[in-house]
């Protein structure tokens, strides 16, 4: 998810369109990584032009198609494991190889904004994934397969970051971001029910899916490079060397702040959850809890539609009450649900408890965007949100390729605490950031040059003096 911050720059006090110049500098405290309290700005909204409209509809449209990506490939995967007559660790491969895609994303985002802008995003996304997609259609001998799949997961890294970025920094973020991780949802919700209905019900080869995906990503070419035209390498850097005082910041300075890692290894760890749940679903349905092909197919439909409502409804929630609050509740539900899922052995129930664990999941990935906009100077937001997001988008194969390997001795049931294991680290990872549990905690966080772990600090000593009460 690489970051094309260029939605804005600072021009009297307000964020322009990137191709305007002008952005007023925050400071850094150094310990901890947190920017001093910066001045007010209005931030941009996302119909304030015809232009702002074209490229947040084209932005969602493109998260569609990587949600179908994603998706569709769970549901694929028993076939394509049949179809070589290959092993649980091998098949997780295809998981695995997106990962060096997604982490070159993370360390040349940052070059790619500043050499071709917004504009090279919007060319080199749905150009790799078309590179990636166009060989799949010819079904090629399996070592080929994950090759291949390397192309797809830098095209999706570089504009999961871009785009994540650019709605980041705009009014009413949280809920942009959660119409935006909608998207994804829904493309990851109707991805795997058409791909199951071609090859179930339709009786075609697992790779006939990728023909649909090529038309649809030839689409997305057209719909986002004049979307993004003006927003070419002179704009990226004219705002940069405003808000940087005229030096470029570069990924390894944005990777010294601890909130940089934070957020990335967070979303690391959420993205894995999400992709774990969604890669392995319906292999565990059909081996575990023994459903049909069809139904099993459906039930990693209700948890990506689970994700896309949470989204959205939830999105509208989160701001209210405060990022860190909401998102505790959020994960302290989904260890409550991925129990029930796990222990509960009952197809009906299993389904129930992966929809709602789809729902509660779901504002996570667009809450860390805002939090890392809310603690990092503006200057950071392009490399630290695009490392972060295409960081965290490596999760995407790394855990499944790690249950996939563990499941090839032990059984796919290692899924469910993997996943419960997973969960609790990010909650650890979240609480780890500064800002408390309070609303405004990280804007406040800000003003009081906080450091990370400062939350977690102060809990522990609060418990200690409880419990020095009350042995005393």
């Amino acid at each position: 998810m690489a970051a094309a911050m260029g939605s804005g720059n600072v021009t009297a006090g307000r964020i322009e369109d990137p191709e305007k110049v002008g952005s007023a500098p925050d400071a850094t405290e150094e310990e901890s990584g947190l920017p001093s309290p910066p001045a007010a700005l209005e931030l941009q909204r996302w119909n304030e032009s015809t232009v702002n409209v074209f490229r947040f509809l084209s932005s969602n449209y493109s998260f569609i198609l990587m949600g179908m990506t994603d998706g569709a490939l769970g549901a694929l995967l028993p076939y394509i494991e049949s179809y070589y007559s290959i092993t649980y660790t091998v098949v997780s491969l295809v998981f695995l190889s997106p990962f060096v895609g997604y982490l070159l994303a993370a360390l040349l985002n940052n070059l790619i904004h500043h050499y071709l802008g917004q504009r090279g995003v919007a060319v080199l996304g749905p150009l790799c994934r078309l590179v990636g997609m166009i060989p799949l259609i010819s079904h090629p001998p399996y070592p080929a397969i994950p090759v291949v799949l390397l192309f797809i997961g830098f095209g999706n890294g570089i504009e999961d970051s871009a785009w994540n970025a650019w709605v980041g920094n705009m009014q009413r973020a949280n809920e942009l971001l959660g119409f935006l991780h909608g998207a994804y949802g829904l493309g990851a919700t109707i991805g795997p029910l058409i791909a199951t209905a071609m090859v179930t019900r339709g009786g075609l080869p697992w790779y006939a899916f990728y023909y649909l995906m090529i038309g649809l990503d030839g689409l997305a070419l057209f719909l986002l490079v004049p979307s993004f035209w003006r927003a070419d390498a002179s704009a990226h850097r004219a705002m940069h060397q405003a808000s940087s005082g005229g030096q470029r910041t570069t990924t390894r300075t944005v990777l010294r702040s601890p909130v940089t890692w934070l957020v990335a290894l967070f979303l690391l760890g959420y993205v894995g959850v999400e992709v774990s749940l969604g890669g392995w679903i319906v292999t565990f349905m059909l081996r575990v809890r023994h459903a049909d092909p069809f139904v099993a197919g459906l039930t990693v439909t209700f948890f990506w539609l689970g994700l896309t409502v949470g989204r959205v409804v939830l999105g509208f929630v989160t701001g209210r009450i405060g990022e860190k609050l909401a998102i505790t509740a959020y994960l302290l539900l989904s260890v409550a649900l991925q129990l029930l899922y796990w222990l509960v052995p009952n197809f009906a129930a299993s389904a129930t408890f992966v929809a709602f664990l789809g729902f509660f999941l779901g504002p996570l990935f667009p809450a860390a965007i805002v939090a890392a906009t809310k603690l990092l100077p503006s200057d950071y937001h392009v490399s630290a949100i695009g490392f972060a997001a295409a960081f965290g988008g490596g999760g995407a194969a790394l855990f499944p390729f790690a249950v996939g390997a563990i499941a090839q001795s032990k059984g796919v049931e290692v899924l469910q605490p993997i996943v419960l294991a997973i969960l609790l680290f990010i909650l650890l990872m979240w609480w780890m950031l500064p800002g408390g549990l309070r609303m405004g905690g990280l804007e406040k966080a800000r003003e009081n040059n906080e450091k990370v772990g400062d939350s977690v600090r102060k809990s522990i000593s609060w418990l200690k003096g409880k419990m020095g009460a009350k042995t005393g």
